[in-house]
């Protein structure tokens, strides 16, 4: 509809993938089976529930009727109560016995814990996606050498490829948090409006062994191995927080690689891919800008921003149970994921297509090599017998003329030609040339890459290579 808001994660940036597993359809579904796996399991521990019911429940389980739970929520105010009299007005035999015991919390959180675990899931194997571009394009340019910098000035030289295994170090460390978070989430499980499970113990007529058992029974069914411990009447709030603090980590990534991968743009040494149709700007025909790292950047930015939210609504709980969380949740965790998702499509494409010029590389890497190679070429003076702290002191007067005649009259690097010209060196040009070869000052980059590659990225690509067979998301805009 056009005359009403709709927010830019799903119109323009979230895959469909994630958009469905944050929709009504399957929030609402996933309801149910949690209320099949309630009723299935009090069956099974010797409640009045048959299985006529239970089949009841499973035949309609993936059928809701909106227009009539929105009916009832008006009436009632309270989505939960209106989807049970959804859910039975499908199951009139199973009516009855629909959240028996439970209160809201049972279906509302059990079910943002299963969404944010298929969520982690999601984002994993995009992680893995993004990991598989850039481990081709680090052992593609393993050992093309390139200005390294620090504080955005000339340093030792680097790689290419070296440079492309920062960007992955940083990504298996949220692939290793988002393994963790996978593996330690826990359904809040059936424990009852303030934590007691007051409720179960009474239709269980006291048998606390029943009621654990229902917590286990529910769990299994939904996939888990476990359930929180204790609670009040939610799980600790704190879980969003935790979860939010692993997608902000992603997005710190995704926006460091953006951000450098925005300034070799500018360096015109690295792009980002550019389509034969795609305009960069609408008064400027010439222009390349980097829209794709800057998008990245941009949602990078909401989402580190969004992690607070829970972690300040974890902070303000009350007690057992206060609602304040409720409204936020809604905004915050899904939003998140849905950034995160657009964030690491981006990351995939512009990874999978990037445009290295070599030759503008090498042009730079020989405009800044004569500073680098300066200490070389002082210690080989100083084996031909020349005095170290004077030779020091030489290249040091050489260095800021060169200095400035590069940076005051636009000439070209003139350091070797002065060199080669002072006779307390004793070195010829040819000499010189010798240590003007970039591959001397690229230290241990290519086996760096080598050994990362094979040592740490390797078995994390065979470990999920069902990922890599996966249809990658296609950018809409």
């Amino acid at each position: 509809m056009n005359n009403q808001y709709e927010s830019p994660l799903s119109s323009r940036y979230a895959s469909e993938e994630m958009l469905y597993l944050f929709s009504p359809d399957k929030k609402f579904t996933t309801w149910h089976r949690l209320w099949i796996a309630l009723a299935r399991a009090e069956l099974e521990l010797g409640l009045p529930i048959t299985q006529e019911q239970i089949d009841e429940l499973e035949a309609h389980a993936d059928e809701i009727d909106y227009p009539l739970a929105a009916q009832k929520e008006r009436e009632l105010r309270h989505d939960v109560m209106a989807h049970i009299h959804a859910y039975g007005a499908h199951c009139p035999k199973a009516m009855p016995i629909i959240h028996l015991g439970a209160t809201s919390c049972y279906v509302g959180d059990n079910t943002d814990i299963i969404l944010m675990r298929e969520g982690l899931i999601l984002i994993r194997d995009k992680l893995v996606q993004v990991l598989a571009h850039l481990s081709r394009f680090a052992a593609q340019y393993r050992a093309l050498p390139t200005l390294g910098f620090t504080h955005f000035q000339p340093a030792q030289l680097v790689t290419v490829g070296k440079r492309a295994t920062l960007w992955m170090n940083e990504l298996l460390m949220d692939l290793d948090e988002v393994e963790y978070r996978i593996s330690n989430l826990k359904l809040l499980g059936s424990k009852g409006t303030t934590g007691t499970q007051a409720s179960f113990l009474e239709l269980f007529e006291g048998d606390h062994e029943k009621v654990k058992a229902l917590d286990r029974k529910i769990a299994a069914e939904m996939g888990f191995d476990g359930v929180v411990p204790v609670s009040g009447q939610t799980y600790s709030r704190k879980v969003d927080a935790a979860v939010l603090a692993t997608l902000s980590g992603i997005a710190q990534s995704a926006s460091k690689f953006a951000t450098d991968l925005r300034l070799l743009c500018h360096l015109k040494e690295v792009e980002e891919p550019f389509e034969q149709h795609q305009i960069g700007s609408s008064a400027m025909p010439y222009k390349r800008n980097p829209m794709r790292s800057e998008r990245i950047c941009s949602l990078a930015r909401y989402v580190m921003v969004d992690a607070m939210n829970p972690a300040v609504t974890a902070a303000s709980q009350w007690f057992e149970r206060t609602l304040d969380d409720s409204a936020n949740k809604r905004l915050a965790v899904p939003e998140a994921f849905l950034a995160v998702d657009a964030i690491l499509s981006l990351y995939a494409n512009i990874a999978s297509h990037l445009v290295v010029h070599e030759k503008v590389i090498e042009k730079h890497v020989r405009e800044e090599l004569p500073f680098m190679a300066s200490e070389n070429i002082m210690m080989d003076a100083v084996k031909r017998g020349g005095n170290r702290q004077e030779l020091h002191e030489r290249i040091r007067v050489h260095a800021l003329e060169a200095g400035r005649q590069v940076k005051d009259l636009g000439l070209p690097n003139p350091l070797i030609d002065l060199i080669a010209e002072d006779s307390m060196f004793g070195l010829s040009k040819e000499i010189l040339a010798a240590h003007m070869e970039p591959a001397r000052y690229i230290g241990r980059c290519p086996e760096q890459v080598d050994e990362f590659l094979a040592v740490q990225v390797a078995p994390k690509l065979q470990q999920y290579a069902a990922a890599l067979s996966q249809k990658e998301t296609e950018l809409k805009v």
